[in-house]
């Protein structure tokens, strides 16, 4: 790196950490300021926050070396997760469900489902504890790709890397709340879209990829093999049913068995709410309209995340065509970066990733700190508990929860291992009770609590015992635990009192198996209007999803310069595009 390039990284780190302590005025006045800026926030401020979020560098570096190693294939294996398709959900239907009940947190949350007494308090203590072990683990999954990243530029070790960026994204993210994380996050989101602008471009005019080229895959112990493809395998449309890789990538062969888990996983998350930041940013919003559109805000700019990793895997095949192959997909970013940006753009390319990094890491220590806060000091410790003393505990929580996962991660091999057992293992473990919360009346607190508990602990379990297992192994058994456990401690205990799901279905009127609640608590015109709702949020979810999946591979597309896939894809993008405004976008509640 040139001079220019170290000073615009300091730049930018002295500017966080600044706009953070400028923050720690407004943040400090209580919970509420901490976590949910006062609900006042811009909604397109939260959707920017949110893309920034999601587009982590750790994430970004998985994502690429898919890519690279496997063309369009690794976009498809990339719906465990990485295509964030929960937010087509979350736009239609699931963000103003939750914007409705105007709580702080998940756990929180659960006291308005099931109640203020014991069966209230069993699910928000299992639901936060669920929540703050799961940011646990993406704080780990942050630190391992921040040290491999950090590693190749700066000539560090991973865990000094990690350390170092670290600790400066926890000063600003301690001090500031959600009022700090959203506006760096905005600040961060145009340094993002700055680096996609300068790699694509660079891509574009440098690379066409030949009919066949060699790519890299990881094998066993550590090691890779290189193997030829033909550029028409790698750019195809439709992923195959099978496939034959050997090492690390094995575990995905079966391909067409693991995007139907991949898909049925995503329906779960996408129906049960997910949790943590991105549930955060609908409590904070001000109406439903606005969580429709924060929604449709994040999901735009979240597209331009696709050609960007398109460009990175384009070059870095590159690189092999010239020079040698890139053998660790892991290290398709910082190669490409280094061999191909010049002087100036480099260092804003990098601080680009610096500042996707710190957002993730920064909306996952400011949601797990509210579980602590709100849900466990406050619930159970010290309820009279000052607003300043909770505003204290956020920040000791953030730190903590910041070293625990450091230590954790020191002891995981690479990214992709961490982020599939997130996605698989753990994430599948806790949707179930997650789903039936919103769509059965019967499901009580009982069976939430049990049901995330045995899941968890499933969850837990196979990773310990079988580490290399098919990650449809990691779907099922977690999965099928946590079914069996929400099952029966909700037929082993009373349904939850009608009082309370009579006000839960009223503010919130979801879809499902309601009937015995909802024609005692709405009549007439009324239901009839839920009703009608409910159908049109059902309808456009269906076009939502796969309007999402070609929103994202179109702009890939482009950038492998697949014309004939690129114009099939575009296509079918307008006439779902079109659908979705009639049966959604001009639907948005404008009151």
């Amino acid at each position: 790196m040139h001079f220019i390039d170290y000073s615009i990284v300091a730049l930018y780190m002295l500017a966080v950490i600044l706009l953070g302590f400028y923050f720690e005025k407004k943040a400090s006045k209580g919970i509420d300021s901490y976590f949910l800026g006062d609900r006042n926030i811009p909604w397109w401020a939260l959707g920017a926050s949110g893309m920034a979020a999601n587009v982590d560098l750790s994430g970004t570096m998985i994502i690429a070396g898919l890519l690279y190693a496997l063309g369009t294939k690794g976009f498809f294996i990339e719906f465990r997760g990485g295509i964030v398709l929960i937010m087509a959900f979350f736009m239609v239907f699931m963000g103003k469900w939750n914007r409705r009940a105007r709580v702080m947190t998940v756990a929180e949350w659960m006291r308005f489902r099931f109640g203020s007494g014991k069966q209230g308090d069993m699910a928000r203590l299992i639901s936060a504890v669920a929540n703050i072990i799961f940011c646990i683990g993406s704080v780990s999954y942050f630190a391992i790709g921040g040290g491999k990243f950090f590693g190749e530029f700066f000539g560090l070790d991973e865990h000094t890397g990690t350390l170092l960026l670290i600790v400066i994204t926890t000063i600003y993210t301690v001090a500031s709340g959600l009022y700090g994380v959203v506006w760096t996050d905005v600040f961060q989101g145009l340094l993002i879209f700055a680096a996609v602008i300068a790699i694509c471009i660079i891509s574009f005019q440098k690379v066409t990829l030949p009919s066949e080229f060699t790519v890299s895959m990881p094998s066993t112990n550590g090691q890779f093999t290189n193997v030829n493809t033909s550029f028409h395998e790698w750019s195809r449309l439709l992923p195959p049913l099978k496939m034959n890789l050997e090492g690390a990538y094995s575990v995905f062969n079966l391909l067409g068995l693991t995007i139907l888990l991949y898909i049925l996983k995503t329906a779960l998350e996408g129906s049960g709410g997910a949790g943590g930041y991105i549930t955060q940013r609908y409590f904070a919003a001000k109406n439903d309209r606005e969580a429709g559109l924060l929604s449709l805000f994040w999901i735009s700019l979240l597209s331009f995340r696709w050609p960007l990793v398109a460009a990175f895997a384009v070059l870095g095949i590159y690189h092999g065509l010239t020079g040698h192959v890139i053998q660790d997909p892991e290290l398709v970013v910082p190669v490409v970066i280094k061999e191909y940006v010049p002087a100036g753009i480099k260092g804003l390319i990098i601080t680009g990733f610096l500042a996707a990094a710190m957002s993730t890491f920064t909306a996952m220590i400011n949601a797990a700190a509210a579980y602590w806060v709100k849900d466990l000091y406050q619930a159970f410790i010290k309820p009279n508990a000052s607003e300043k003393s909770l505003v204290v505990q956020s920040r000791l929580a953030s730190i903590i929860i910041v070293v625990v996962g450091v230590l954790f991660s020191f002891s995981i091999a690479n990214i992709n291992d961490i982020w599939g057992w997130l996605c698989l293992g753990l994430g599948s473990g806790l949707a179930i009770p997650l789903v039936l919360r919103w769509f059965w009346w019967r499901f009580n607190g009982y069976g939430f609590a049990i049901g995330t508990f045995t899941g968890m602990v499933a969850a837990i379990i196979t990773k310990m015992t079988m580490p290399l297992a098919p990650e449809f192994i990691s779907f099922i058994i977690p999965s099928g635990a946590s079914f069996a456990g929400c099952i029966l401690g909700t037929y082993f205990s009373p349904h939850t009192d009608f009082e309370v799901l009579e006000k839960f279905y009223c503010i919130t009127r979801p879809f499902g198996l309601w009937r015995p609640v909802k024609v005692k608590a709405i009549k007439g015109n009324a239901l009839d209007k839920i009703d009608s709702e409910n159908r049109r949020d059902i309808i456009s979810t269906f076009i939502a999803v796969p309007w999402q999946v070609l929103l994202f591979m179109t702009g890939m597309l482009f950038i492998m310069k697949n014309w004939s896939n690129f114009f099939i894809s575009l296509s079918i993008f307008t006439l779902l595009s079109i659908a979705l405004y009639f049966s959604w976008f001009r639907n948005l509640d404008k009151s």
